[in-house]
């Protein structure tokens, strides 16, 4: 991940410790702080654990080609217990149940209450069509650090399109402004293709529309479903990227703490540091926070 709101903006994003081994300056909540490692020793990855491959929606870009049905093989809730256990053996500072769509699988709350148990910091990734009030709730109860829903586009017929179900659109933007209403930390998860990337602008509107203060842009994975999607041009893939650039620093000029970050393609890093040059800002040499 690149978290363009701290190297591009000086945001002291809650990412900080982990992602880039420094501590932030303002007040974060304990089931949102990571610990700052004191050595690369102590560094340990973030896991994104595919709890479950079954899925309410069925997605065209679908790394897993997940369905609405029970899928044989998966882990038991012992069996994904000794998981977590091995988890927090090992240090690592959180774990992401993804999916699939995880709140399909019937026991994801026990798991992720037993991974709180264990001090981990536990984020989900879902479709947010299956949150109701009832469980923004419990995610703010079991002190769920973070809820990234998927958003395809602001436009509800292009994002129906994707999702494969109509009202797909509506049911999300429900389940977003359900974890608002909760206190529960919530951001959107957007992947680049040819439908959306030309309306980037209309997303950032939303956010700020919204009152949205997180939100991953991933560039496609070209594999499961996804893999017959015609992925971004160079040109395109630049353009978009640079319209994220200019959206985030417009976001914080005007005083939106906003965390905005890309993931998947390590080319956004270079562009960005690119980016900082040809603008005259030092941080790639002189930031001591990022």
């Amino acid at each position: 991940m690149i978290d363009v709101s701290a190297l591009y903006c000086g945001y002291d994003s809650p990412s900080l410790p982990h992602r880039y081994g420094r501590s932030i300056a303002r007040d974060v909540p304990e089931h949102q702080r990571f610990r700052t490692p004191k050595a690369a020793a102590e560094r340990r990855p973030i896991v994104v654990w595919n709890i479950t491959r079954t899925c309410n929606l069925s997605c065209v870009h679908c790394y897993s080609s997940s369905e609405a049905r029970k899928y044989e093989g998966e882990l038991t809730k012992e069996e994904a217990f000794r998981v977590i256990d091995d988890l927090a053996d090992f240090g690592v500072p959180g774990v992401l149940f993804s999916g699939g769509e995880p709140l399909a699988r019937p026991d994801v709350f026990e798991l992720a209450g037993y991974a709180r148990s264990k001090r981990l910091h536990v984020v989900f990734s879902t479709n947010g069509t299956l949150i109701t009030p009832e469980i923004a709730r419990r995610f703010v109860d079991l002190g769920i650090a973070y809820v990234g829903i998927s958003l395809d586009s602001a436009d509800p017929a292009t994002h129906d399109r994707f999702r494969g179900m109509p009202g797909a659109f509506d049911r999300t933007m429900r389940g977003i402004r359900h974890c608002k209403d909760a206190g529960q930390k919530v951001g959107l998860r957007l992947t680049l293709t040819k439908v959306n990337a030309e309306n980037i602008d209309a997303l950032f509107d939303l956010i700020v529309r919204e009152g949205i203060n997180r939100a991953c842009f991933y560039h496609l994975v070209p594999a499961g479903r996804g893999s017959a999607l015609v992925q971004l041009s160079l040109e395109e893939s630049r353009r978009a990227v640079g319209t994220i650039f200019r959206r985030t620093r417009e976001l914080h000029e005007q005083g939106h703490a906003v965390e905005i970050l890309t993931v998947d393609n390590h080319c956004d890093g270079v562009y960005l540091y690119l980016t900082l040059r040809a603008e005259g800002i030092r941080r790639p040499t002189t930031c001591t926070r990022c």
